[in-house]
């Protein structure tokens, strides 16, 4: 599929309303990217309107469900990207929830931009509000990738907090990337200058199959930095730094070979602003943990399920 269907797609999602029928074109969509879960659960695909965003949000709810994963990706992932999770939720027979943040997939905005961290959780409001209106089963066990770890982060320390909410999994979570002070100095040089660079692929997983995908078979992956996005996050840090600790406890999973964030400092941060954070490390996963390979997948997997069950 070429990018003028998904651009076609996303011009034309319908408002996401309980009862949605989801037509052919958002079919293809799911099943190009391994997200057609018919077989298991209504599927519904469209829009939810936010902040001045068309925000693309998709919702799988099975027959029978003992609760509901919302899961917000990582800075230039998209929904569609988290089939290994979604499957894996709906086999635990949980309800899903899942959209593109600003910027993203098949989100308005522009691509992999944002002026302020905080719209984010403007965007997270509007999509727990759809999970009331769909009447999703509690509890809402809320994960973020990454930068959906670090919108989550925010949103525990500053609320406010669904009554629905059960387990929080920051995955990887962004608080400071790697070579945070080298990045500074960057914006410092070239902010006023530079509106975007060209994007630089690494290897973030160690599952070749996921890399060769993300690089030359999706055509929902933005090619830039935005200066702006750093910016944000810039602005950001700091009001994660100095936030007062509170009493949550979230489940956090970490490879120990992320070249991506800063881990080692995030986790100290997070263990300074929760309370005894319960942790997972994996030696040799790397920091796209949504997309590791199958055997470190498994591994965090068997670990989180008895966690979201109680």
């Amino acid at each position: 599929m070429d990018q003028a269907f998904f651009s076609s797609l996303a011009e034309r999602l319908p408002a996401l309303d309980p009862g949605l029928a989801t037509d052919e074109a958002a079919h293809r969509y799911a099943g190009y990217y391994g997200i057609d879960f018919r077989d298991r659960a209504e599927q519904h695909l469209g829009r939810i309107d936010v902040d001045g965003f068309s925000v693309a949000t998709q919702i799988w709810k099975p027959p029978v469900a003992r609760g509901t994963l919302l899961i917000l990706h990582g800075y230039y992932d998209h929904m569609g990207l988290y089939r290994h999770l979604i499957q894996w939720a709906l086999e635990q027979h949980y309800a899903v929830l899942a959209f593109d943040l600003p910027g993203h997939g098949l989100s308005s905005g522009e691509r992999a931009s944002i002026d302020c961290f905080l719209r984010y959780q403007k965007v997270l409001d509007g999509v727990l509000e759809q999970a009331l209106r769909w009447k999703l089963p509690a509890p809402w066990h809320m994960l973020g990738q990454s930068t959906g770890g670090a919108i989550l982060i925010d949103r525990l320390l500053h609320g406010p907090l669904p009554a629905e909410l059960g387990q929080t999994v920051l995955m990887a979570p962004l608080v400071r990337p790697k070579q945070w002070a080298f990045s500074q100095m960057g914006l410092k040089l070239f902010g006023g200058f530079v509106q975007q660079l060209s994007r630089r692929f690494t290897d973030n997983s160690t599952d070749q199959a996921f890399l060769d995908f993300i690089r030359s078979q999706d055509p929902l992956q933005p090619q830039v930095l935005p200066v702006a996005w750093v910016q944000a996050l810039e602005r950001w840090i700091p009001r994660i730094e100095s936030a007062a600790s509170v009493a949550h406890r979230p489940l956090i999973i970490q490879g120990q070979e992320d070249g991506t964030v800063d881990w080692q400092h995030n986790l100290q941060v997070l263990e300074s602003k929760f309370t005894r954070p319960d942790t997972f490390y994996l030696p040799t996963a790397r920091h796209h943990l949504a997309n590791e390979h199958q055997t470190l997948r498994q591994q965090y997997l068997d670990w989180l399920a008895p966690r979201l069950a109680g």
